[in-house]
């Protein structure tokens, strides 16, 4: 029964891997997202503090 031969099966499986983890991180990772984040508020706001008259 040639199916239960695990050298073919193994090395498919190895080759698969060495694709899935050479070839494909580094073109998924040059893609940009359209929506980069904008630092738009870098500068924190002045806040007032309030001058309450307690009683």
């Amino acid at each position: 029964m040639p199916q239960l031969n695990p050298y073919p099966w193994f090395a498919i499986l190895v080759f698969s891997w060495l694709v899935l983890t050479t070839i494909l991180p580094p073109k998924i990772l040059s893609h940009k997202s359209t929506n980069e984040p904008n630092p738009q508020a870098a500068k924190t706001p002045k806040t007032l503090s309030w001058n309450w008259q307690w009683h």
